[in-house]
């Protein structure tokens, strides 16, 4: 038997498997869920995308919208740090001589807003996206405790420049709960590339927002097509339901 015929079939989940409730198909696909194989990423809460004074609060969005994650995160993360699962918690940012900001990046950040700031450029939460600033730090509801995993990175992606898929390699992990801002182009970007290394992804809608809802409603749905092409979408409180089980 080759590890095909070991794959479940639609409709017949695996006795004594654990499931979330999720679209296209419960989660995840094998029932193999358990703290030491999954983790839960939070990807770039920090207070230059959801803080009063950040970056996307000075490009003129909506902050009600990149801050609507908080408290159902909150929640999941204080019942899987209970449950002993994998926490990791990544932060977007560049070195403080940006050497590694290529050009064409901080141009486009300066045509957003009205006001010609950009990364790199002075905020009321210090330098935009620059590592070390205040903005660039996570929100103290979802501070990272200590051993908690911190991936920093330059870019949108979670593995671009980053040792993360070493990290999951290393601790066996294999199910990614994923969670953060945007949807559309952090979190999105992180679970393309995580869903093409073979793991087994999930995004809990109300764990992750943008800054128009209805790409954040676009990216669920390419998320879910082609019977979950990318992973399974679900819910903070259908996760909650099996944690720990």
């Amino acid at each position: 038997m080759d590890d095909a015929d070991k794959v479940p079939k639609v409709g017949t989940p695996i006795p004594g498997g654990v499931y979330a409730t999720a679209e296209p198909y419960p989660w995840p696909y094998d029932g193999n869920l358990k703290p030491s194989n999954t983790a839960l990423i939070i990807i770039d809460m920090q207070i230059d995308f959801c803080g009063v004074g950040g970056y996307v609060d000075k490009m003129g969005y909506d902050l009600s919208l990149t801050r609507a994650p908080i408290e159902p995160i909150k929640k999941l993360l204080a019942a899987m740090r209970k449950g002993g699962y994998h926490i990791i918690h990544t932060r977007e940012g560049h070195r403080p001589d940006l050497s590694d900001l290529p050009a064409n990046k901080r141009w486009r950040s300066r045509q957003i807003g009205t006001n010609g700031v950009g990364i790199g450029d002075v905020g009321p939460c210090g330098r935009i996206l620059v590592r070390g600033e205040p903005g660039w730090e996570i929100i103290p509801d979802l501070a990272p405790l200590p051993g908690e995993v911190i991936i920093d990175k330059p870019g949108k992606g979670c593995f671009y420049a980053t040792d993360l898929q070493m990290v999951l390699n290393v601790r066996g992990i294999r199910n990614l709960i994923i969670t953060g801002i945007t949807t559309d182009v952090c979190v999105h970007t992180t679970m393309r590339d995580a869903n093409d290394m073979g793991f087994e992804c999930c995004l809990p809608a109300d764990c992750c927002a943008a800054t128009d809802h209805a790409n954040h409603l676009a990216a669920l749905s390419m998320t879910k097509m082609q019977f979950g092409v990318f992973g399974a979408v679900t819910t903070s409180s259908a996760l909650l339901e099996v944690i720990g089980k």
